[in-house]
């Protein structure tokens, strides 16, 4: 990039470093920002600052959110029985949005993997362990982990911990989606749909 443009250009590599954003949108974010008044550019600064500071884990779910308890595990009308396990807070977010989950959730933030140096003990799975033992009401778990080999361990991993809870186990069905076709599908995807298949 030109000389004289250091500011601009600490500002893109800021936002080429976030998960998902390529090094062309961050410079398209970069120069947007400098097209905005100052008053807005406030804003979004200050509000970034108070999600980093005001943001916790729910004591009992350890999702995001700014009270003790989040509005999902204060929710008296949510079904107390069921328990689904993701991996990450954006994967609540994502099953909200379908409107067709109504248990509640627990956040492992994280999946094993050894290679990175992840296991049980940086995920919250003592944490799950302890909402189990103290809600008596807790009969399915639902591990909902991505269907990757790391989602996969975990998800195995969290099940056999749970074992002795004597719980409904569950795991997400997966396998070709809605609107795609089979022969662009691979070997594993076919193999996963045929293993889940339903009956009608």
């Amino acid at each position: 990039m030109a000389s004289g443009m250091g500011s601009l250009e600490n500002l893109a590599r800021s936002f080429a470093s976030m998960p998902g954003v390529s090094t062309k949108f961050a410079w398209k974010l970069a120069f947007h920002i400098l097209t905005l008044k100052k008053d807005e550019v406030l804003s979004i600064s200050n509000n970034i600052i108070k999600a980093f500071e005001n943001t916790k884990r729910c004591n009992i779910c350890q999702n995001f959110t700014d009270e003790e308890v989040c509005s999902i595990c204060s929710n008296e009308s949510r079904d107390k029985s069921k328990v689904c396990v993701v991996q990450y807070p954006k994967d609540v977010f994502t099953l909200e949005r379908c409107n067709a989950y109504f248990g509640r959730y627990h956040v492992l933030h994280g999946l094993l993997s050894p290679a990175e140096g992840v296991g049980p003990k940086q995920l919250t799975i003592k944490e799950l362990i302890k909402n189990i033992k103290q809600n008596g009401c807790i009969k399915e778990v639902i591990l909902a982990t991505n269907p990757t080999v790391e989602g996969e361990a975990t998800a195995m991993y969290v099940a056999n911990i749970l074992k002795p809870f004597n719980l409904n186990l569950t795991r997400i069905a997966y396998g070709i989606s809605v609107g795609s076709e089979i022969q662009y599908a691979d070997s594993v995807t076919i193999l996963k749909a045929i293993e889940n298949r339903n009956k009608i």
